[in-house]
């Protein structure tokens, strides 16, 4: 099949080379422009973009899709069917409907629970047990359309962001690929979604990582592993901020203490009371310093206080 792809980051990447191993024709690589990164602020190309290049793959970076040069650019490749996968722009109409196959979709989610843009993240965040794939036929609304496959996968009980992330492109890579045999074949099927059971997956913000030591130690360990790698949940002491990279829940109910209460266990442990039981911190990471393991860190720094805020 004669393929126009859309994506962006390194989630995007597994379905691209997928796509090229079965013999795919990929006519066209459509990706977000090239953006300064990193304390340097060098511009980046993005990871598709750099995929795009080992293969010699024509690679299209509009700054918008609603330009109708941008429309025009697309029309020339003559494509069956567009590819997209955490592309990162809304596609107007005239997109949706240019290719005889229109646009399939990946999501990382199991539609129609988790629509919007961090469905991943939110995944691990709300304790769920599983979450997968789906593909579906795009339409005008944000993750709204006919779902076509559907992949599962569990969610382990030390899963986090990134790890899941790592899954999940696995996952979608093979069930695009599924996904166009399918319909090149016209065995494919397009169930219509009822309404999400889930809030929308919005986007994080580094804000939304800051620690809310209120909330249960569950609540907490689990916000800890959804937001690693990026973007870290985070609290204050001493005036400055400490990411909080991995914590095990010791109780899930009762309290001891004031919510943020820091105790020091055998010289080697970190117990923070929560608002509902306590969590051990078991890797911390301070400005400007590297992540380290509680018990190496706590035999190079004094607290000076003992409770987070």
């Amino acid at each position: 099949m004669r393929i126009i792809f859309m994506g962006t980051p390194d989630f995007s990447v597994p379905t691209l080379e997928a796509l090229l191993a079965a013999n795919h024709d990929v006519c066209l690589v459509v990706t977000q422009p090239d953006r300064p990164k990193g304390r340097g602020k060098e511009v980046m190309e993005t990871p598709v973009k750099q995929v795009a290049l080992r293969h010699h793959i024509p690679v299209f970076q509009p700054l918008t899709m609603k330009e109708k040069a941008t429309i025009e650019t697309l029309k020339q490749y003559k494509a069956d069917t567009i590819i997209v996968i955490a592309f990162g722009q809304i596609l107007p109409k005239s997109v949706l409907e240019l290719t005889p196959y229109g646009c399939i979709n990946v999501h990382a989610s199991l539609l129609p629970a988790y629509r919007g843009a961090a469905p991943i993240q939110w995944a691990v965040i709300n304790g769920e047990k599983e979450t997968g794939v789906t593909t579906m036929q795009m339409d005008a609304g944000i993750d709204t359309g006919a779902m076509i496959l559907k992949e599962t996968i569990p969610i382990a009980a030390d899963e986090t962001g990134a790890s899941l992330h790592d899954k999940l492109a696995l996952v979608g890579a093979k069930l695009c690929v599924t996904t166009l045999a399918a319909i090149e074949d016209g065995t494919a099927t397009f169930e219509k979604q009822g309404e999400s059971t889930t809030g929308y997956a919005k986007m994080f913000k580094k804000s939304m990582g800051a620690i809310d030591w209120n909330l249960s130690a569950l609540e907490i360990e689990r916000l800890i592993r959804g937001l690693n790698a990026w973007p870290g949940a985070y609290t204050k002491l001493e005036n400055k901020e400490w990411k909080i990279w991995k914590a095990k829940v010791l109780e899930e109910t009762g309290r001891e203490s004031e919510p943020g209460t820091i105790s020091i266990l055998g010289k080697s442990r970190l117990v923070v009371q929560c608002g509902q039981g306590r969590l051990e911190i078991l890797m911390l990471q301070l400005p400007g310093k590297k992540r380290m393991a509680t018990d190496a860190f706590l035999r190079g720094y004094t607290l000076q206080q003992l409770q987070f805020t």
